[in-house]
């Protein structure tokens, strides 16, 4: 029987929690490179694509034939700039998950179809190995509340510790601005990504808004954050 997550309902201008991992829980990243791999897609699919320098760098003589190659690649590739927007992601070794807004009921589905097949086509061919990467399609579920987003956004950045025993919260929050491979950096102010939208959640606060979230992240209570956000969860 397909799980609850795998059959979907989208609709228009809403928010959703996405979430997925390897077949038999096995990594679908190996080193830091898969990691460095998919953020550059996240980056393509994500990013504007300046199309009519793209069609004239195409075109150009002038250029290298890996310049004009390339060119074309960008061009014909899928863009989901203005349709997507990536408001919090965290990688793990053997799952991910993410928290998206879409403007259209096809855009999340189209958007994870193109990302994870490329990924994985990447993943197969580096590792010579053939087959599905995931266990099942990715799951996804409509978040229903700006409280309910908010958690999930902390949910999302703490998962490198969530099983981890740290006992301080100066431990966790070390471990957490430690980690690279999520979007909590883009919510501390401590890094600058175009293609991730942390505003949408900072607008909670007025002020002091990096050092407010952090708190939030570090010091709510982990029951109530988990009893606001079992809907969201398998």
């Amino acid at each position: 029987m397909p799980s609850r997550f795998q059959i979907k309902t989208y609709t228009d201008n809403s928010f959703y929690h996405l979430f997925n991992r390897g077949v038999e829980k096995r990594p679908i990243f190996l080193d830091e490179k898969d990691y460095a791999v998919l953020l550059s897609y996240l980056k393509t699919y994500l990013s504007p694509k300046d199309e009519p320098f793209l069609r004239t760098q195409a075109t150009n003589s002038s250029v290298s034939w890996r310049e004009r190659d390339q060119a074309l690649r960008l061009l014909r590739m899928n863009n989901f700039h203005g349709t997507i927007k990536l408001l919090s992601y965290c990688l793990m070794p053997n799952h991910f998950h993410m928290a998206v807004w879409q403007q259209h009921g096809t855009g999340i589905d189209e958007f994870m179809n193109s990302l994870w097949t490329r990924y994985t086509m990447y993943f197969n061919k580096k590792y010579r190995r053939v087959g599905t990467l995931f266990q099942s399609v990715y799951k996804a579920v409509t978040v229903i509340s700006e409280e309910q987003l908010i958690h999930l956004t902390r949910y999302i950045h703490q998962n490198p510790i969530a099983h981890r025993k740290l006992h301080t919260l100066a431990s966790k929050g070390e471990a957490l601005r430690s980690y690279i491979w999520t979007s909590y950096p883009e919510y501390l102010g401590l890094r600058r990504t175009s293609w991730v939208d942390s505003t949408i959640v900072l607008s909670r606060w007025t002020i002091n808004k990096e050092y407010e979230y952090e708190k939030f992240v570090l010091e709510t209570d982990a029951m109530d954050s988990a009893k606001l956000i079992a809907p969201l969860m398998i």
